[in-house]
This record gives C-alpha cells, structure tokens and sequence, in this order.
C-alpha cells in the first residue's frame, strides 16, 4: 500500500468554494481526508487524536494559534510573490496597484505573517471578479496540495525584501474618485465576492453597492443594491 494511504491530511476553509473544490478534488487524493469550516474545530486536542500530516489552510479568517502551528507542518496558500505583498487583503491590494498576474505561493506558516518558507509558487491570473479568481486559486491550491504530498517537499526560505500590505477595511469599500472608467470597474470588481464588502456610495439617504460589473467600450454595466442607510 502506498504510504499516503495511511496519512491524514486536514484542509481548511471558510468560503463555500474551497468546500466544493476539497469535495470535488483533494478528497479523492491517497489518504484520509478531513474538511474544516469552522474555528471552533480547530483544536489541539482534537489534532492530537488525527495526528495530520499537513494542515492545508485555503482561505481562513481566523488567527492559527501558535501551539498548533509550532506542532504541525501548517500550510497556507498567500496570492502573492512572497516576499513581496505579505499581510493583508492581498487580491485587492493587487488590483488596486494595477497587477494582472501574480503568484500563488504555498507556505509554511510562521508565527510572523506569511514570513515563512515556500514550497512552490504557481502564476495566477487576476482577470474577473474577486470571487472568481478566489475560485480560480483554489483550484489551483489543490493541484498545488497534490504536488507537496506526492513529493514530500520541503520548503524554502524565503529571499529578498519584504514589503507588506495592510489589511483593507469595509470603510475602504467607499468608491473613491478614479482617473479612468478601467479603474473603477477594477475597484468594483476586486471587491465583489462572497462576504466581502462590495464597492459602494452614499447619496440623499440611500448606500448603493455595486456587483457583476462589466467593462464595455469605455462604460460599465453592474448589478446595483439600493438601501436605506440607517439612522436617515
């Protein structure tokens, strides 16, 4: 038998994509398998009795304490090309700043963030809305998952100077003044995800928040949400 069979092996995910994709593909990987949506199913006690082999975070909102990633090989999947573009809200800080391909980067998680070693990069598009590249990442994040199990790889330290990004608040969603309409349909569509704080204004008592955006001959076309803005 092949000695994968025998592992365990713990993905993490808090989108409903990164679910699908772990049904759909990893499950079916050499191994004993094990999805987890939650925090509260986090725990040492827990891992202690699955002894994984890896933990496999996709898309996680919540602080990995340190005891479980000083025990485990933690591995994390970051959208940029680590060193650079470390911490937070790294898709729309990538956006913003005019990026249309980057790196997805699987890495050992640290006690600092994203600072740890690589074990492999692959490019990723940025094309579409958030959603569907966030969709477009986990895919490739299983077919990177795939690579580290079947090769046992180890992970690199990482070179060069960091430059960190900083985590966007829902604040920031406030739809600022743009030079170009190209600009604008890129801030619209770089927030315009599941659980995410879409691109919005506020005008005479009513928030207008902008989805499905699309960029046709210098105008764009998008899905509007009108609302009451409490309290008006």
């Amino acid at each position: 038998m092949n000695q994968r069979q025998d592992k365990t092996y713990i993905v993490a995910g808090a989108k409903p994509w990164n679910h699908r994709v772990f049904l759909d593909i990893v499950s079916h990987y050499p191994g004993k398998w094990i999805f987890y949506s939650t925090k509260e199913q986090l725990k040492l006690d827990l891992l202690a009795s699955l002894t994984p082999r890896y933990i496999f975070f996709l898309h996680w909102s919540w602080i990995v304490p340190d005891e479980i990633i000083e025990k485990y090989e933690c591995v994390c999947f970051h959208m940029t090309d680590v060193p650079y573009g470390r911490g937070g809200s790294p898709l729309q800080n990538l956006i913003i700043q005019g990026h249309r391909q980057t790196k997805l980067t699987a890495l050992r998680m640290v006690r600092e963030l994203d600072a740890g070693p690589v074990y492999l990069k692959r490019d990723l598009c940025l094309e579409g809305n958030a959603e569907e590249i966030y969709i477009r990442a986990t895919y490739l994040s299983a077919a990177m998952i795939k690579n580290i199990i079947q090769t046992e790889l180890v992970a690199v330290p990482q070179s060069g100077d960091a430059v960190v990004f900083k985590r966007r608040n829902p604040a920031q969603s406030a739809i600022p003044s743009f030079e170009s309409v190209s600009q604008l349909h890129d801030f619209i569509r770089m927030l315009d995800a599941e659980g995410y704080p879409r691109a919005f204004i506020e005008c005479n008592g009513y928030r207008y928040e902008f989805s499905r955006a699309n960029l046709y001959d210098g105008r764009i076309e998008a899905n509007v949400k009108i609302t009451p803005i409490e309290g008006e």
